[in-house]
């Protein structure tokens, strides 16, 4: 049986786009994730999500892991990108949607399919 912290890092490492929320993408239950999930789908790429409070061993670890104490967190290949100010931030001078547009192609390729 994988430890919590097992299951998050395998999570950020399958899935190249991936944000841990309060809800989920079609019904946000905060107003954060709302807004970041919003700029994350306005980039028009497949992501995957968490919802934290289905997982609430997730939701208390991965501050840890992240060292990021809140919610929602954005992950790009890897790499946690940031919380709902950044990634708004990001999404409006349009870094977001080459980041994600890349992280997406460059996932397409390694797996030369579209699946998630």
């Amino acid at each position: 049986m994988s430890t919590t912290a097992e299951n998050i890092q395998r999570q950020i490492s399958e899935n190249p786009v991936l944000i841990y929320m309060k809800g989920s993408p079609q019904l946000p239950q905060c107003g954060f994730s709302a807004q970041t999930v919003q700029a994350l789908m306005s980039c028009g790429e497949r992501f995957a999500f968490v919802n934290v409070l289905d997982n609430p061993d997730i939701r208390a670890e991965l501050p840890k892991i992240a060292n990021w104490p809140t919610f929602p967190q954005l992950w790009v290949e890897g790499e946690l990108v940031g919380g709902c100010d950044i990634v708004v931030e990001m999404h409006q001078s349009g870094e977001l949607e080459k980041l994600v547009k890349a992280a997406a192609q460059r996932a397409g390729a390694a797996e030369g399919s579209d699946n998630a």
